[in-house]
């Protein structure tokens, strides 16, 4: 059974995922990367912030859902990291969620990626780029 992200935090705090190890690092969420497996806890550590922020909004359900962590190649070979918020009981992404981008057309800003199931296939999802994280936190209600 996956962690709801209330209790992702509370892992976190308390130390659980303090172990560098790859194993600690898959529990803790990470679920694909490029970089050496070492790199993990540093990645965790810079991300876990801007995860617990985004908890905080009043679209997220933190009993409901869950986070993972991805890091990115684009084409160029640049890597970045994103979070995912997923629905516990389905999987279903609701938010990916990049604090920088290394993209050619987003480079350099923050992007969400908004999933809704309830759109055609065509549309099921919109992306966002905001300037800046602080801009990405007032769209989830924060600021």
């Amino acid at each position: 059974m996956k962690t709801t992200l209330r209790e992702f935090i509370k892992n976190y705090e308390s130390g659980k995922y303090d172990d560098p190890g790859v194993l600690t690092m898959v529990d803790a969420g990470w679920y694909d990367w490029f970089s050496d497996d070492e790199e993990l806890k540093g990645k965790l550590d810079a991300l876990f912030p801007k995860v617990k922020e985004i908890a905080q909004s009043p679209k997220i359900d933190n009993e409901k859902v869950y986070v993972y962590f991805k890091e990115n190649c684009t084409i160029n070979g640049e890597l970045y990291d994103d979070f995912k918020i997923c629905d516990i009981e389905t999987g279903d992404v609701i938010y990916t969620i990049i604090p920088v981008s290394f993209c050619k057309k987003s480079r350099g800003n923050a992007v969400v990626w908004a999933f809704d199931k309830y759109l055609p296939p065509h549309k099921s999802s919109k992306e966002m780029t905001f300037e800046t994280w602080h801009a990405l936190k007032d769209y989830f209600g924060l600021t």
